[in-house]
């Protein structure tokens, strides 16, 4: 079974122009929230918008069976005011990703979106996390660790206590964690494709040079596309964790904690997946493709879309086809608890 473990919802028509009415009236006319029928979902999973096919073609192109969806992150609008926004945008969103799940079983499980704001203590957002994992059945939420969203403050690092009544939840809930930084308002030197990646890095770095890992050693932390820039830069990163004359290192080695975390392979070129599958090893890495996303453009070197990752996994020379099957599915079964 192939699953990708980092998928956004289809999104009907109505939900776009329900939270441009919300943002315009910034809560003055109440949250009026909207309802979707089976055929607005429906449509909404056929149309062709980011890719050549709609979004259950391509997965049915690229031989998948499962997806694990969640939010489209770069709207969620964390950095919103007044707050209460983000926490009505969060929950009508949820809602409908339960509702697709259950319009196509088997097929999607849910990732919850949280309703993260800056300046507010992580508690507020644990109750909608509860609520999607015990009444909606999510196997899993989006982190955001900038809920500034790029304006120029900055959250905790991930290892700081900020974010401990997260992660004891997590582990509460035996749920996962999934690391994917949200939108940028620093436009156009770090639009948010640019931010998610330096964002991970900068979550990635935050874990494992603290003692995060040590202190909940059940969590489960899922990085975006493959750690940001971790793989390429993880011997800096190690060689300052190893004692050296006239350095006081204490700890573990980063490598060593790096290895805790899982990442996912949404990094669109074979060599970037293959360092991956070398720096972080085949349990640690779980198929990703955010199909249909933005990967889904046409390759002019191959032919092929860029998220057509399935062939460059199978590929891989220097791991077994047990673990090219761990990597395709058998990971996310695992480290999700999915019973398919």
């Amino acid at each position: 079974m192939i699953i990708d473990c980092h998928a956004h919802m289809a999104v009907p028509g109505k939900l776009p122009a329900w939270k441009a009415s919300l943002l315009s009236h910034r809560g003055a006319h109440g949250q009026k929230r909207p309802s979707f029928t089976e055929d607005e979902i429906r449509t909404a999973f056929t149309r062709v918008e980011m890719a050549e096919y709609g979004h259950i073609e391509c997965l049915d192109r690229a031989g998948v069976d499962h997806q694990l969806l969640s939010p489209r992150p770069f709207q969620l609008m964390h950095s919103e005011e007044p707050k209460q926004l983000v926490h009505w945008y969060v929950s009508v969103v949820n809602d409908l990703i339960a509702q697709q799940c259950a319009l196509y079983p088997g097929r999607f499980t849910g990732i919850a979106g949280l309703p993260q704001t800056g300046d507010s203590p992580i508690e507020e957002s644990l109750p909608e996390l509860e609520r999607a994992v015990k009444d909606l059945g999510f196997r899993g939420c989006l982190i955001n660790p900038d809920p500034f969203e790029n304006n120029g403050r900055k959250a905790p690092p991930m290892g700081d206590r900020y974010w401990y009544p997260l992660y004891e939840k997590l582990c509460d809930l035996d749920v996962v964690g999934h690391i994917h930084s949200a939108s940028s308002r620093l436009m156009p030197r770090e639009p948010y494709s640019l931010h998610f990646i330096n964002e991970e890095t900068t979550a990635v770095y935050g874990l494992c040079k603290s003692t995060v890992l040590d202190d909940f050693p059940d969590l489960k932390i899922l990085v975006s596309h493959g750690g940001g820039a971790i793989p390429y830069q993880v011997g800096r990163f190690d060689a300052t964790s190893v004692p050296r004359k006239g350095m006081d290192v204490a700890g573990k080695r980063f490598s060593d904690r790096l290895r805790k975390l899982y990442f996912d392979t949404v990094l669109y070129s074979r060599e970037a997946i293959e360092l991956l599958v070398k720096v972080v090893g085949p349990s640690q890495c779980l198929y990703g493709a955010e199909m249909p996303g933005v990967g889904s453009s046409i390759n002019p070197d191959t032919g092929m879309a860029f998220d057509d990752l399935v062939p460059l996994i199978r590929e891989i020379d220097f791991i077994t086809e047990d673990e090219k099957a761990d990597i395709l599915g058998n990971n996310a079964k695992r480290v999700f608890g999915l019973a398919l």
